[in-house]
C-alpha cells in the first residue's frame, strides 16, 4: 500500500483515504484467504501465504481472525511439507452453514450445507405430484424447523439457496417459468425469505451445480467447461468460459436442454420439438428398467447391473443407444460453439457416458477445426443430488464468502501488507 506522503493532499488532510484502502484492503484480503479455504479440502499457511502474496505475519492475523469469527479452524501442522518446518493446517470450520434447496419433479431436497462443501443432514421430501411453491415453502418450514431445533449453539445459518429446474429472475429470485412443475412468475425466494426469516437466493439447478463443479469438483482449475444435468424435469446446463459463469444478457444462458437434437422430435415443454430434454429423459430409463420414480437414485445401479451382466433387455439397450446418439449431437453443438475443454455430465447423463462412452467420445472429436476438438475431456459428476444442493449453498455463501466480517460481525482489524 502507499505510503502516506505519496498520497493526495486531500486524502492525508482528511485520513479518509487511508482508512477507506484500509478497511477495502482487509476486506479483500480476509475474502481471499477464506474462499482459498472454502474451496480446499485443506491448505496449510505456507500455501496461503504462497498463493496470496502476502507476508507471514499478515496471514497469521488474517486467519486468527477468521478463526475467531468461526469460519476456519487451526490444525495440525502438514507432516507432507519436504522442506522446513512444518506449516500449520487451515481447514473450513463447522459453525457457519448455508441451507440449501433443490425442489423437482417428485421430490423436494433439502440440506444444510457447511463451509468447505459438506453436506450436513439431507433430507429427500418425496411428492406425489409436482410441488406448487406453497407446499415447498411448507415442507421446507417444516424440515428446517426440525434441524433448526437440533443445531449445536455455535452453529449459524446465514441463509438460503435454491436451485430451480426452470427460469430464474437474477435480480429477485422470482421463478419465471418452470414449465415440469407447472410453476410462472413465483416469487419464491420472497416467500421462503418470509417464512424463514433468511435471506433467500436462487437461480437454476445445474447454474449452481456448475458454481459447485468449478469450486470442488471436476471443473475444479478449468476455465472452461461445460456442464449437463440430467434429473426429473429435465436437461439443464450451466457454462464456465474464461473462468466466469456464462449467464447471459439477462442470466438465463445454459439451457442447452433446448438445443435442437432431432428435427421431427418430441414436443418439448418449452413449446418447440426435438429438443435435447424431450428426447433424453430420466423417465423413458425408468420404464425400460421398471425402477419407481421413488426410488430413481437407484437407476445408474440397475442400469449397470443389466449392461455389464449381459442381461439388458434388447428395448433398454437401444433407448441407451438413441439417448446417446442424441446427447452426442448436443456434446458436438457446444464443442463448435463454445470450444471447452471439459464435459462435465451429471444425473442420469452419467448412465449414457458409462455405458455407452464410445459413441459420446466420438462426438466430442469428429468434425471441425483441429483446435475446437482437441483434448476435450468428458467426465463424471458425482452420483445424487451433492452437486446441486452444494451449488445451492454457494448462493447462500456468497456475501459470507466477500465480505465475512461484515457478515459475521467485526473482530479485530488484521494487517495490511506495506
Amino acid at each position: 500500500m502507499e505510503s502516506n506522503s505519496r498520497k493526495p493532499a486531500s486524502a492525508r488532510a482528511s485520513g479518509a483515504g487511508l482508512g477507506s484502502n484500509r478497511d477495502t484492503t482487509r476486506q479483500h484480503n480476509l475474502s481471499t484467504v477464506l474462499t482459498l479455504v472454502h474451496c480446499s479440502a485443506g491448505i496449510s499457511r505456507a500455501e496461503l501465504t504462497r498463493v496470496t502474496g502476502l507476508n507471514r505475519s499478515t496471514i497469521a492475523a488474517l486467519v486468527g481472525e477468521l478463526a475467531q469469527l468461526g469460519l476456519v479452524l487451526e490444525n495440525e501442522p502438514d507432516q507432507r511439507q519436504q522442506h522446513g518446518r512444518p506449516s500449520i493446517m487451515i481447514s473450513p470450520g463447522p459453525g457457519v452453514l448455508a441451507l440449501a434447496v433443490n425442489p423437482d419433479l417428485d421430490a423436494v431436497n433439502v440440506a444444510l450445507v457447511a463451509l468447505g462443501g459438506r453436506i450436513v443432514n439431507p433430507v429427500r421430501f418425496h411428492t406425489v405430484a409436482p410441488p406448487s411453491t406453497a407446499e415447498v415453502v411448507n415442507i421446507v418450514s417444516a424440515i428446517y424447523t426440525g434441524m433448526a431445533t437440533s443445531l449445536p449453539e455455535n452453529r449459524r445459518v446465514v441463509g438460503v439457496g435454491v436451485a430451480v429446474p426452470g427460469l430464474v429472475d437474477p435480480a429477485d429470485g422470482t421463478v419465471i417459468e418452470a414449465p415440469q412443475l407447472g410453476w410462472q412468475e413465483e416469487p419464491l425466494a420472497a416467500q421462503l425469505s418470509a417464512a424463514l426469516n433468511l435471506p433467500v437466493s436462487c437461480a437454476n439447478d445445474a447454474i449452481v451445480g456448475a458454481r459447485a463443479q468449478a469450486a470442488f469438483g471436476a471443473g475444479r482449475d478449468v476455465s472452461d467447461f461445460v456442464y449437463l444435468y440430467g434429473g426429473a424435469s429435465g436437461i439443464a446446463g450451466g457454462i464456465l468460459s474464461g473462468g466466469q459463469l456464462l449467464q447471459g444478457a439477462t442470466g438465463f444462458a445454459g439451457q442447452i436442454g433446448h438445443l435442437l437434437v432431432r428435427t421431427d422430435g418430441a414436443n418439448c415443454s418449452c413449446g418447440s420439438a426435438g429438443c435435447l430434454e424431450a428426447e433424453v429423459t430420466r423417465e423413458e430409463l425408468l420404464r425400460a428398467t421398471g425402477v419407481p420414480s421413488g426410488q430413481a437414485e437407484d437407476l445408474e445401479s440397475t442400469v449397470l447391473g443389466l449392461f455389464e451382466s449381459g442381461n439388458a433387455p434388447e428395448a433398454l439397450l437401444e433407448i441407451l443407444q438413441r439417448q446417446s446418439r442424441l446427447l452426442a449431437v448436443a456434446l458436438r453443438a457446444l464443442v463448435h460453439q463454445l470450444n471447452p475443454s471439459v464435459f462435465v455430465l451429471g444425473g442420469f447423463l452419467r448412465i449414457l457416458a458409462r455405458t455407452m462412452p464410445a459413441l459420446l467420445e466420438d462426438a466430442v472429436r469428429v468434425g471441425g477445426a483441429r483446435s475446437a476438438r482437441e483434448q476435450v475431456a468428458i467426465e463424471l459428476a458425482p452420483l445424487g443430488e451433492d452437486p446441486v444442493l452444494v451449488g445451492a449453498a454457494e448462493l447462500a455463501f456468497t456475501e459470507l464468502l466477500a465480505d465475512p466480517a461484515r457478515v459475521l460481525g467485526t473482530a479485530s482489524p488484521a494487517p495490511i501488507d506495506s
